[in-house]
């Protein structure tokens, strides 16, 4: 199996062609040379990488450059940026040029130049100010036409990659074959196949625009009763039949590039820390070429909701063990921790994490900058006029 050190750190590198480019006529570092392999590249970069500046590239936040007490110096892997409180007027526009300089800071101060995965939601339209807001999930679903989803999701996917975000964690393929969970409306239904059938619709209008998909949450995190995050007691072949078919299908078929992990457990052990599940299912069987994240704060889940880890620092290495190569901790990196960062600074499975999630987000970064073609200025333009992106 490739190590973690090879996936996360791809989407770094073909992204540092563009400091190759702004360096001018000089014969780049190897890993901005776009000539080399990508594994080449990757096994370069991380041979010049601290420490510290691994450990930053683990983690995908929300955050700015406003705060100044948040020292972004050893770079991080992704942020989730929201518009400036003033951007009302030509939202859409002033939103990606906030992009695009927050992007510069990580590319021309940074002492590598590796830039950020801008990320942020897209359920049923990018979920920012200017951008068009389409029908729910099981809205959509009950369409039952794929051909009517893949044009709402060609437009969301134009509106967010005109705004410089290169990653969604979007769409939720989890089936709802329970009414009393809070989440069914971001669900394509109780069906498998149509779940499916949507979920790639979806996923491959965001793929080929260069937008990462992240498909979650995996896996059937309704609890009993309708509980989200509760554990989930289901025999494998209910999982075989009924759960994992979207996400199966996400991967192989859609060619989706991110997988979101639960906050439940499945046979006792927390998703996010379930070896069978992540380096078995999504990356063994299913063949994942791309990287697999934690729900929002799921890691420390371990140790508040499950009650199957000792500590935050156990539960993260257990994470890394088990196949996890990206944290949301909703918190900043700073603020880890000791004995956290010590789990995380080194080691095997964390360069692995790395790697993975460079390697999966590898083409769609950098490619250009968010006004640099006039068909992403004419989607900003729309956006701004209170237009949208769809054909």
């Amino acid at each position: 199996m490739r190590s973690h050190r090879q996936v996360t750190l791809v989407a770094v590198v073909i992204a540092l062609g563009i400091n190759a480019r702004l360096a001018g006529a000089q014969t780049p570092l190897p890993y901005r040379d776009a000539r080399l392999s990508t594994a080449d590249r990757v096994r370069d970069l991380l041979g010049r990488m601290t420490r510290e500046e691994k450990f930053w590239q683990l983690f995908m936040i929300p955050g700015d450059l406003d705060d100044a007490s948040y020292d972004y110096s050893h770079g991080i892997f992704g942020l989730q940026i929201s518009p400036a409180d003033s951007a009302r007027d030509n939202a859409a526009r002033r939103h990606a040029e906030r992009v695009n300089t927050i992007q510069r800071y990580f590319v021309d101060r940074t002492r590598l130049g590796i830039p950020i995965i801008p990320f942020d939601e897209a359920l049923h339209g990018f979920v920012r100010e200017g951008a068009t807001a389409f029908p729910q999930a099981i809205g959509l679903a009950a369409t039952w036409d794929t051909a009517l989803m893949g044009r709402v999701a060609d437009a969301i996917a134009r509106e967010t990659r005109s705004r410089g975000v290169r990653q969604i964690l979007s769409p939720v393929i989890n089936v709802a074959n329970d009414v009393r969970w809070g989440r069914v409306e971001e669900t394509y239904g109780e069906d498998p196949y149509l779940t499916s059938a949507m979920g790639q619709a979806f996923i491959r209008p965001f793929e080929r625009a260069g937008v990462i998909t992240t498909a979650k949450h995996f896996i059937a995190n309704v609890g009993e009763g309708g509980r989200d995050s509760y554990p989930i007691d289901i025999n494998e072949r209910t999982l075989e039949e009924l759960f994992y078919p979207p996400f199966r299908d996400a991967i192989a078929k859609a060619g989706g590039r991110s997988v979101m992990t639960a906050y439940n457990s499945v046979d006792g052990l927390p998703a996010t820390q379930n070896r069978a599940l992540l380096n078995g299912k999504l990356k063994g069987d299913w063949g994942l070429q791309g990287f697999v994240i934690s729900d929002a704060a799921a890691t420390g889940g371990a140790t508040v909701l499950h009650y199957t880890e000792a500590s935050t620092a156990t539960a993260v290495k257990d994470a890394l063990d088990a196949g996890l190569e990206g944290l949301d901790p909703r918190w900043h990196p700073r603020a880890g921790g000791e004995a956290g960062r010590r789990s995380l600074h080194s080691g095997a499975r964390a360069d692995h994490a790395r790697s993975r999630r460079r390697s999966g987000s590898a083409l769609v970064v950098g490619r250009e900058w968010p006004h640099g073609s006039g068909a992403q200025r004419r989607v900003l333009r729309d956006q701004s006029a209170g237009g949208s992106g769809a054909r």
